[in-house]
């Protein structure tokens, strides 16, 4: 069954309803990643707020969710553009670009905490959207596993940094790596942590 939130918009004529998270936002390391999905009408069990599930779980979620959603985006916004335009900026414009390039295009909008200007079609933020609207929380699980994924290949690329392990969120272990090797070509350098970490050259960028 859909979430009240789905319910309530069903109600009231909104048959397709999209929801968009991100993940990556608050990472010093590697890009942010934004998802759009519109859940099919038979539902998908299991769909939880990314943050809960296993990666595992994660995982089949993704394959579920991408194989039967009637519509499905995301956006990838690299370190060096979120540096040249800011981190606010990035998120808002990675949300709104996913729900655009939805197809079918949504009758409704639920987002993760922001409200977005710039649609073609109504939306809500949602405070706590992952947790409340199922349709959020897909998205959420689609994010949170395409950059995972592009982390783990940063982790090849990118040697010493432990990419595997935390996905580019500040962590000790990442913060000693940090300050031991100096920036990578996936940190960004708008960051504080990684400001006061340059030693005057970065790899690879």
């Amino acid at each position: 069954m859909p979430g009240t939130h789905e319910a309530g918009l069903a109600a009231h004529g909104f048959n397709v309803v999209a929801g968009a998270d991100e993940a990556g936002r608050g990472a010093c390391a590697g890009p942010l990643v934004a998802a759009a999905v519109i859940l099919p009408v038979e539902p998908i069990a299991g769909i939880a707020d990314s943050k809960k599930l296993t990666a595992a779980a994660r995982e089949k979620m993704f394959r579920q969710i991408t194989e039967r959603a009637l519509g499905c985006a995301t956006v990838v916004v690299e370190a060096a553009e979120i540096d040249e335009i800011g981190i606010q900026r990035a998120n808002l414009d990675a949300l709104r670009r996913a729900l655009l390039r939805l197809d079918p295009a949504p009758q409704f909008a639920l987002i993760d905490g922001f409200g977005l200007d710039g649609l073609p079609f109504p939306s809500l933020g949602v405070w706590k959207g992952d947790q409340v609207a199922e349709c959020v929380s897909a998205a959420s699980i689609v994010a949170k596993v395409t950059r995972d994924r592009i982390m783990d290949r940063l982790a090849q690329e990118c040697p010493g940094y432990g990419f595997e392990v935390h996905k580019g969120y500040g962590t000790a272990a990442h913060q000693a790596a940090l300050e031991a090797l100096g920036p990578s070509r996936a940190h960004r350098l708008s960051f504080d942590n990684v400001r006061a970490a340059m030693t005057g050259s970065v790899d690879g960028r």
